[in-house]
């Protein structure tokens, strides 16, 4: 068996990939897992489950719970909310396990699950490797402990869930954002009521647009992955900046108040700058990933700020940051940390701390923003191809090392394997976008052939 768990959980398409019966079976496997780890401790465990709008969440939320509560798990229904907020609420209530449905910004035949620890972290790559190994026992004919009578687990909703994060979110802003017009893309997804709600409770005038899931349309041309419907609302309303979250909320990207995007690099770099201000900046550092743009590097050098740099993944992120005490990172593709408030990276959490700055300021995003130049930065996905081989391949290694001899000292090459799809993806920065275009397309082209 393949290993189940990518860089974000268990992942593929519903019903197909992601069954029913995988679902529940891993939900069992992890409570014998996290029971044999001593994570329950002799008490009764208890876990809160949360999904995204998509129409499989549906079974597959009752196939969790049933999961969970067949192996004496009492079980907190919250419903669809974000993924941060699972883990929000994992960590405020005490539970001893969270769970969230949810394929993040996949197209809505996917699915997926995520399993958090006590406190609302992400379960280690150990405890991961077990829960599969558990589950395939189980799947191979090897019985489960089963209780019965009163030691099956209750299931209840937990309706006051969303007041409890919202009331989280606004409490943790350093100000309010009266006289700001904010537009927010929902991407159909899990912030749909939720984001709205805080921006407006902390004063802002709230635009929405994707905020109308309806089960079968997240991330439909929507949200952080299709910025064009947000960039032109931003203009048509003359909004000061706008929001937009991926299907489960857990990244934030922005638009200025011209209507250009703001990424997560710049994101960051305005968040580091105003947390080192307020002394919250700890180490003066911010984490980032190999992906993060030439740019951000430069910008945060100059500041005086230090940026590490991790493999891609918000987990290998937040690893560095627990590990070091650091209190600020993120990715380019706008999964923001900040460990102060949040277990995972929070889209609502970081667009209204960024929201939040232009407030306190009184200078635009671009402005704000500007404290950084992107270099140009090409990504292309080459999907179908045998994405394991890309460390080995003798002919894509040719291929990289000509690349990065003909870029020099100003620019870069990375090829990775995707952690939650069948592709490669290949990145170069160069200072000539039109170069950076060209190597891209080149080194493409030698992945197909030499992986495919």
């Amino acid at each position: 068996m393949g290993r189940l768990f990518g860089t974000d959980g268990v992942r593929g398409v519903a019903n197909a990939d992601l069954t029913a019966e995988l679902a529940l079976g891993l939900s069992v496997a992890a409570a014998h897992v996290l029971a044999e780890a001593g994570t329950f401790e002799g008490h009764r465990p208890t876990a809160v489950v949360g999904r995204d709008p998509r129409a499989s969440g549906e079974f597959l939320e009752a196939a969790v719970v049933a999961g969970l509560a067949s192996a004496g798990v009492d079980v907190l229904r919250v419903g669809v909310l974000p993924t941060p907020a699972v883990a929000y609420l994992t960590g405020a209530l005490g539970a001893d396990i969270g769970v969230m449905l949810s394929a993040s910004h996949n197209a809505m035949p996917d699915n997926g699950v995520k399993f958090f620890a006590r406190g609302g972290h992400k379960l280690a790559d150990e405890l991961e490797d077990r829960i599969e190994t558990v589950y395939e026992q189980h799947r191979t004919g090897e019985p489960w402990a089963r209780p019965t009578g009163a030691g099956v687990g209750r299931v209840s909703d937990y309706v006051e869930g969303f007041d409890r994060y919202v009331a989280h979110l606004i409490g943790v802003l350093p100000n309010r954002l009266d006289g700001l017009k904010v537009v927010l893309d929902e991407a159909h997804g899990a912030a749909a009521h939720v984001s709205p709600e805080a921006f407006a409770r902390a004063g802002a005038e709230v635009v929405t647009i994707g905020a109308e899931p309806d089960g079968l349309n997240i991330n439909d041309g929507c949200g952080s992955t299709h910025l064009a419907l947000l960039r032109a609302a931003v203009v048509e309303h003359g909004a000061d900046l706008g929001i937009a979250h991926d299907g489960d909320a857990d990244r934030c990207l922005a638009v200025d108040g011209d209507g250009e995007e703001i990424d997560g690099d710049q994101i960051l770099a305005v968040l580091a700058l105003a947390m080192r201000e307020a002394g919250q900046l700890r180490k003066d550092t911010v984490v980032g990933t190999v992906m993060s743009n030439l740019g951000f590097k430069i910008a945060m050098e100059r500041e005086g700020i230090q940026l590490v740099q991790t493999a891609v993944g918000d987990r290998y992120v937040l690893e560095s940051m627990k590990a070091e005490g650091y209190a600020l990172g993120g990715e380019q593709s706008g999964h923001v940390i900040v460990l102060d408030h949040a277990t995972t990276g929070d889209g609502t959490l970081t667009g209204l701390m960024l929201a939040a700055r232009v407030a306190a300021t009184g200078r635009t995003l671009a402005d704000l923003a500007g404290v950084m130049q992107r270099l140009p930065q090409v990504l292309v996905n080459v999907p179908d191809v045998d994405k394991s081989r890309v460390g080995t391949s003798p002919e894509l290694a040719a291929a990289v090392a000509e690349a990065e001899r003909e870029l020099g000292a100003t620019g870069r090459v990375l090829l990775r394997q995707s952690g939650t799809e069948p592709l490669v993806r290949v990145m170069v920065e160069a200072a000539d976008i039109e170069q950076a275009r060209a190597v891209a397309g080149r080194l493409a082209d030698v992945v197909k052939s030499a992986l495919g």
